[in-house]
């Protein structure tokens, strides 16, 4: 058993992965959005958003999440975070959880242009 503890002052934080646990999956969080386009190669990412709201960005589409809702970005599917309230938390989890370079790798940075923004 372990306890970990987010850390609101870091804007995406990691609780648990394979750099530190047998889990076959990584699992962080943010206390805000974080824009950076990305598109991943393997990997599945799933947040689901805790408390307030934000707007998500995956290919063309933008959607408005809050509180309860999960999002399911499959490889290929290129995405950002475009806004959240002063109040918003989610989770995240990789999946499979990569570490080092190989995870650096695998996430390949795009433009606002190749989401139509």
């Amino acid at each position: 058993m372990r306890i970990e503890r987010a850390d609101p002052a870091i804007v995406k934080g990691w609780y648990l992965g394979p750099w530190n646990s047998d889990l076959p999956l990584s699992l962080g969080y943010a206390p805000t959005h974080i824009d950076e386009p990305h598109v991943h190669t393997r990997m599945t990412e799933i947040y689901l958003v805790a408390r307030g709201t934000s707007e998500i960005r995956v290919g063309s589409q933008t959607f408005t999440l809050t509180a309860g809702d999960v999002v399911v970005v499959e490889p290929g599917e290129p995405h950002t975070f475009l806004s959240s309230s002063p109040d918003y938390f989610h989770f995240v989890i990789q999946t499979p959880g990569l570490q080092g370079q190989e995870a650096r790798d695998e996430r390949i940075a795009i433009s606002h242009a190749d989401l139509g923004l």
